[in-house]
């Protein structure tokens, strides 16, 4: 399901949204990054702190009448049947949390860890966990103030550790970073005049148990990829030019006997982009049929979108989904504390794989792209784009880096909600490896992002041997804000800089709000 005509006014970009309000709408994709990745405010709505507050009451009424409510009035796990006495209930919660925090390796990136936190606000804030309000007003305030918590990113097989190692902050545990010092949790909330929260019962369940790192890491590669997909038009419709392609592979009435919307979606995207190009129209007879990675652009992209937006689908359900178990469940003036899988990330973790395929799709085709560019057996153009080759090795082997990066993602579209493993005295006997498939998403997205930059910087240097006045008006904004930064080659020097630039200007959205403000909104 396409989610964007490609004529739709254009959406506020997240580093232009500073302040964001939980509770009222569903969040947007444009919100959730601008809280994770450009630090965004957040604010709690009236109706929010209501349903919070409401389904606090219920617990409290649960554990005043002893009833026997996983994880509230019982242990975790395989301890499920070990019953706990209500004056341990806030014990068992910090004891979860203490207990929890194994998660080994390097520290997750700011922006994971932000996530993970926007998600437990999200999640918990549906009205259905059974926690205080005020221990998310402490979650949303570490937000507020720049206190992200140091938790290590490697051994989950679902969730649990890194979650643990976030909420030991919150009760002035664990280590946190404040201002770009790293310090421990406890002077990060002094630091920002908090006090430690107190775990009141099923709070520290909460705040590990769900799908929250697994969704909150899945949306940050999901955002990346439907960026992405549109700067791999750009990037295409960039190398077509140089390269005598031909635009007849994307009339409109060739793709109209094909039934994928999201195919004719990118060559319409193509043509968008490629519009009012003296080079086109001068080449447009140069060959009867172009190389595959030339004419086969708008069937590959366009099913990769297909694939991302699928996949977007399932992630934005669970972001509007609570995760949490057991449900508090509001019923006939009282409630139900409903044990079930809720906190199973395998919507999520199918819906990663699925973007790795897709982005590795995407960036096969690019590689291949970059490849013909400097390649002068196929390029017509000097060897490796550099205008005196033999002394000058040009791009030849920036292409390397392409095709390594590209065997890098192949391996990483491996599914890994495949596989299982047994947990907690088999009383977890599969696990869904969801946060593995996350984490490769999150990966995948930010190679993709790499070689989409190469293929730029290849097809930048390759319209030099032209006029780049006589390429598109979109793509001529495109080369002219690269030539800001890096300059034409002439002979070899550090191309990693060059490579540096352009990266930059294709994660923070700099290209293609160029083309955009063109060719109007482009189909995700």
């Amino acid at each position: 399901m396409n989610m964007n005509t490609g004529h739709d006014s254009l959406r506020a970009r997240p580093k232009h949204i500073s302040d964001v309000l939980l509770g009222d709408d569903e969040i947007s994709i444009e919100e959730f990054i601008a809280v994770a990745r450009d630090g965004a405010k957040i604010r709690l709505s009236q109706k929010y702190c209501e349903r919070v507050s409401h389904s606090r009451l219920l617990v409290e009424r649960f554990l005043e009448e002893n009833r026997l409510v996983y994880g509230v009035t019982t242990g975790f796990g395989d301890n499920s049947t070990r019953v706990i006495r209500p004056a341990e209930a806030e014990a068992l919660q910090r004891n979860i949390v203490r207990s929890h925090a194994v998660s080994v390796g390097a520290p997750l990136p700011r922006e994971v860890v932000r996530a993970t936190q926007l998600m437990i606000l999200i999640s918990l804030g549906k009205g259905y966990s059974g926690v205080t309000l005020a221990l998310l007003q402490q979650i949303a305030e570490l937000l507020n103030n720049g206190i992200t918590p140091v938790a290590p990113g490697d051994g989950s097989v679902g969730y649990l550790g890194p979650e643990a190692h976030m909420a030991l902050v919150l009760i002035g545990e664990g280590e946190a970073t404040y201002r770009d010092e790293r310090m421990s949790g406890r002077a990060a909330l002094e630091k920002a005049g908090l006090k430690p929260h107190t775990l009141r019962c099923k709070e520290g369940l909460a705040l590990v148990n769900g799908t929250t790192s697994v969704t909150a890491i899945g949306m940050l590669a999901l955002h990346n990829a439907l960026e992405a997909s549109k700067v791999a038009d750009i990037a295409a419709a960039m190398s077509l030019q140089p390269l005598k392609g031909t635009t007849r592979a994307l009339d409109a009435r060739y793709h109209s006997v094909k039934k994928h919307q999201d195919q004719s979606n990118a060559a319409d995207n193509l043509r968008r982009i490629l519009a009012g190009s003296a080079l086109t129209e001068r080449f447009v007879d140069y060959r009867l049929q172009d190389t595959y990675s030339l004419r086969a652009m708008a069937q590959v992209h366009g099913a990769s979108k297909r694939a991302i937006n699928d996949a977007r689908e399932a992630i934005l359900d669970e972001i509007g989904s609570c995760g949490d178990n057991p449900v508090i469940y509001p019923h006939e003036g009282d409630g139900l504390a409903i044990s079930g899988a809720n906190f199973d990330g395998t919507f999520v973790g199918i819906a990663s794989d699925l973007l790795c395929i897709a982005m590795t799709n995407l960036a096969k085709i690019s590689e291949r792209r970059t490849d013909r560019l400097v390649n002068p057996h196929f390029s017509e153009l000097p060897a490796f784009l550099a205008p005196r080759p033999g002394l000058n090795s040009g791009y030849m082997i920036v292409q390397y880096t392409a095709a390594g990066l590209l065997g890098e993602m192949r391996i990483l579209s491996h599914p890994a909600t495949v596989d299982s493993v047994s947990t907690s005295g088999n009383q977890e006997d599969p696990v869904s490896f969801a946060y593995l498939a996350a984490r490769k998403a999150y990966e995948t997205s930010q190679k993709l992002q790499h070689v989409l930059a190469i293929e730029l910087m290849v097809a930048t240097q390759a319209l030099d041997f032209f006029d780049p006045a006589d390429a598109s008006p979109a793509t001529a904004a495109v080369y002219a804000r690269i030539r800001q930064t890096v300059p034409e080659v002439e002979d070899d020097r550090f191309f990693h800089p060059d490579m540096v630039h352009i990266h930059e200007l294709v994660t923070q959205g700099d290209l293609l709000s160029i083309v955009e403000n063109i060719t109007g909104a482009l189909h995700e």
